[in-house]
């Protein structure tokens, strides 16, 4: 399996390069009022409006940096309502894939609720990689809301 690698501070992590839609440039997002500090805001990609999750927030409590390598995952997202969505990942150090088989990846041996969508870990010769769980990803409290608006972006998942 192919995994796109990436950073969170000095943290290294992987997503299935399956569930990603593309893996697109810094913009300037439009801020949502009153929204929890990991939710950048909204972005237009081609003509649908994106939700943006800044991993580092939701991780650390400090947002991306600002780097060359800071790139927004477009994710395929599977919401709660069933519906098929594209959903905004905001990482660092968003450089290269590594391929790994599904039998490589151990379980970590611990989970916390707040960052639940840390999934298996693998190593390589630099230390620990650990796997994000797309599904997971947005907090409970984001997912209540998060698409609820959006009915025409939406497509029925099989």
């Amino acid at each position: 399996m192919l995994f796109l690698l990436f950073k969170i501070r000095n943290e290294r992590y992987c997503l299935d390069v399956s569930r990603i839609v593309e893996v697109a440039p810094m913009v300037i997002f439009k801020k949502i009022p009153h929204a929890p500090p990991y939710l950048s805001g909204l972005f237009n990609f081609r003509g649908t409006i994106v939700p943006v999750i800044d991993l580092s927030a939701l991780l650390y409590e400090e947002p991306c940096r600002p780097l060359l390598s800071t790139r927004i995952i477009l994710v395929d997202y599977i919401g709660p309502n069933r519906k098929r969505h594209i959903l905004g990942l905001l990482a660092e150090h968003v450089t290269e894939t590594i391929s790994r088989k599904e039998s490589d990846f151990q379980a970590p041996g611990v989970e916390v609720e707040d960052s639940r969508f840390l999934g298996d870990v693998i190593f390589d010769e630099e230390g620990m990689i650990q796997r994000v769980e797309v599904e997971r990803i947005p907090p409970q409290a984001l997912q209540e809301y998060l698409f609820s608006a959006g009915k025409d972006e939406a497509v029925d998942s099989e």
